[in-house]
């Protein structure tokens, strides 16, 4: 079978890293030092729909934690901290909270945890893969309510401010579970402002067909491993055309993917920090 030069390059990660300079030093450092360089992405969403009375309003989204695979409670803990810090008026996740929900030993601690983030607008989050994988589809739905988190399946929400809204809309995961597009954005009004949560980012190019103004998203960690010039090594499927950052998909839609929290497959980061983003909403008209 004839393998291209990306396709050989990522089965050469596969089997060595050390083909790729991480070894000795360099493997430490994608190991143990840059999974835990959290940094974060400021962004200001600018538009017209957007009501005068959100002017300056501050949006966190954090996505792919992945506990259990090299990520641990405590360090749970301290992003939560550093998230609060920040004095968010509206906390969305979208999506992987447990690397493997059917190995994973739930406790209150998670809960306790989420509880303590706080965010006068709400708290909302999406099912990724990983939440439903693992028979995790309940026990996912129980910790997030239990942390004060409302969950959008498939279904909107008004987000509303000193007599003003905008439209909050969040779809299933598309690998494993049954996003329902035409049901959930055919019915939202062109004239509303509207945020799309969506774990997988390359349904983008679908999405632009309804009225969205904003698409966010996580599944791709960035890639993980990325080489300069070669880009992102390690891209799950439906995350393999938009990998990381903000992308214009059309005159309405702008897509963001973050890079997540954690990792999955294999416990590495190589010029590609873990991140949360802020999106402060200002009103052009």
């Amino acid at each position: 079978m004839f393998l291209t030069r990306r396709s050989f390059i990522k089965k050469m990660l596969y089997s060595g890293l050390g083909l790729l300079g991480l070894s000795g030093g360099g493997y430490y450092y994608a190991h143990y030092i840059e999974p835990e360089m959290l940094s974060k992405k400021i962004h200001t969403l600018t538009h017209s729909n957007i009501p005068r009375s959100f002017n300056n309003i501050k949006v966190i989204q954090f996505s792919d934690i992945h506990l259990g695979f090299h990520y641990t409670v405590d360090q749970f803990q301290t992003l939560v901290q550093n998230i609060q810090a920040e004095k968010p008026d509206l906390i969305l996740f979208t999506g992987d909270l447990v690397d493997k929900p059917h190995r994973y030993s739930f406790n209150s601690d998670i809960p306790n945890i989420l509880n303590q983030l706080n965010a006068p607008l709400g708290k909302y989050w999406i099912y990724g893969n990983h939440d439903h994988g693992g028979y995790g589809t309940e026990k996912l739905e129980a910790v997030m309510s239990n942390g004060g988190f409302t969950l959008l399946k498939n279904e909107s929400t008004q987000i509303s401010y000193n007599g003003e809204s905008f439209t909050l809309a969040g779809l299933d995961d598309v690998m494993l579970g049954k996003p329902d597009l035409e049901g959930t954005l055919g019915i939202i009004s062109e004239q509303s402002f509207t945020i799309l949560l969506v774990h997988e980012p390359d349904i983008a190019d679908t999405v632009k067909n309804y009225p969205i103004d904003v698409q966010l998203s996580g599944h791709s960690h960035g890639g993980q491993i990325r080489i300069p010039l070669l880009g992102a090594m390690v891209t799950p499927p439906y995350a393999e055309k938009y990998v990381d950052g903000k992308h214009t998909i059309s005159d309405q839609l702008t897509l963001y993917v973050s890079r997540g929290i954690g990792t999955t497959r294999m416990p590495y980061r190589f010029l590609c920090k873990p991140e949360y983003s802020i999106f402060t909403l200002q009103s052009n008209q």
